[in-house]
């Protein structure tokens, strides 16, 4: 695809309305609720994703926008006892609830939570095998994405992997597309994500693509891997 093109298609990308404290408070307010409001839809997807990704023992994975916490826990368990797991999250109350579940689950020598922006990671260069992101990277406005994946690269060790899952904008005329942008538009504090291009945001970042899936929950969603190759 053509740089015009890319531009293009990008362009058609609804812009995020929240700002960054709003989208803070937002999830601070339904922490405590969001596996009610969310995880049985997301889970399948979020499963697909793990699987594309492979954590395997030994490695550093890192995951952006951990939510309540499920995956960092399967992400701990993968990498076994001689790996680490690292999260970041806007919200407080999202890493408080995550920290409360791996010490639970007998995890938490194997992980470190933190709150912060994704924007700007806080982690060394070349420090992770893998990052994972699950319904995270269309919270980010539109200017923001490639942003976010540039510091996804540095973060990677070359050869290292993503795996993200997202809201697929690939076909604009889905009646269920559009009608999730005309909500996020008219209603952002109900809905304050919207369907973004997951495969084509990776590789116009730099991301060697080796596996894109397209499947449904009640819109289409993407889940593609990527590869950090010079």
């Amino acid at each position: 695809m053509k740089q015009e093109d890319r531009q293009k298609q990008h362009a058609d990308v609804s812009r995020v309305l929240k700002t960054r404290e709003e989208v803070r408070a937002y999830y601070n307010k339904i922490a405590p609720i969001y596996d009610l409001l969310a995880e049985r839809s997301e889970r399948p997807m979020r499963e697909l994703g793990l699987q594309l990704l492979a954590a395997a023992p030994g490695e550093h994975i890192l995951e952006i926008g951990f939510g309540t916490g499920h995956s960092l826990v399967q992400l701990a368990r993968a990498v076994g006892p001689h790996g680490r797991v690292y999260g970041v999250d806007i919200s407080e109350k999202m890493v408080r609830l995550t920290e409360e579940l791996l010490q639970r689950e007998g995890l938490a020598d194997r992980a470190e939570v933190r709150c912060g922006e994704a924007v700007e990671l806080p982690y060394g260069s070349e420090s992770q095998d893998g990052i994972f992101m699950s319904f995270t990277l269309e919270l980010f406005d539109t200017p923001e994405i490639p942003r976010v994946l540039v510091e996804c690269r540095r973060v990677l060790r070359p050869k290292g992997r993503i795996a993200a899952v997202g809201v697929s904008k690939d076909n604009p005329s889905d009646p269920t597309v559009i009608v999730f942008e005309w909500t996020h538009r008219h209603f952002p504090n109900l809905l304050d994500c919207r369907p973004i291009h997951v495969r084509q945001s990776l590789q116009d970042a730099g991301f060697t693509i080796e596996e894109a899936l397209v499947k449904r929950m009640w819109v289409p969603v993407e889940i593609v891997l990527g590869r950090n190759l010079p």
